[in-house]
């Protein structure tokens, strides 16, 4: 008898699917929201639709300074997968709290703070970014965050 993957593990195979579809080029990144086992959103990294993609004209590139004094690099000109996934789930109408999404990476701080408010009520996500950034947030026990070990 064949045995079958998990639904964690099929979802973040999704996820790393939708990831090809991103137009960034320091990352690509895909996320899945699901409801009752049921894919209901995807998102990937990449630029406002009809706008420039940085697989075309480049990347953006902006310096901030977190509360701590670190620097970090951002891109300008993309969306993060996890904020183009809850937008496509309100372009269309889709509730997404209560969800689970899906994440090639673990969320940034801006992207935590949405899923956040958006009711969703577990991130699982592949290989760990900047995850230290987000643990005040994960340490409030509104959301978990997981990831998943493969």
């Amino acid at each position: 008898m064949l045995e079958r993957i998990s639904w964690d593990a099929y979802f973040m195979n999704i996820a790393e699917m939708v990831a090809e579809r991103a137009t960034c080029n320091r990352a690509k990144v895909g996320a899945v929201i699901v409801k009752d086992k049921n894919i209901i959103a995807t998102g990937y990294n990449g630029a406002p639709a009809g706008l420039p993609h940085c697989t075309d004209v480049g990347c953006l590139i902006y310096v901030s300074r977190n509360p701590d004094g670190e620097e970090e690099e951002n891109c300008f000109r993309t969306i993060h997968a996890e904020i183009n996934a809850i937008v496509q789930a309100a372009k269309h109408g889709v509730a997404i709290q209560g969800a689970d999404i899906y994440v090639t990476a673990s969320p940034c701080y801006h992207c935590m703070k949405t899923i956040m408010n958006a009711g969703i009520r577990r991130v699982i996500y592949g290989r760990p970014y900047k995850i230290h950034r987000i643990a005040e947030l994960i340490e409030t026990g509104i959301i978990a965050c997981l990831q998943l070990e493969r």
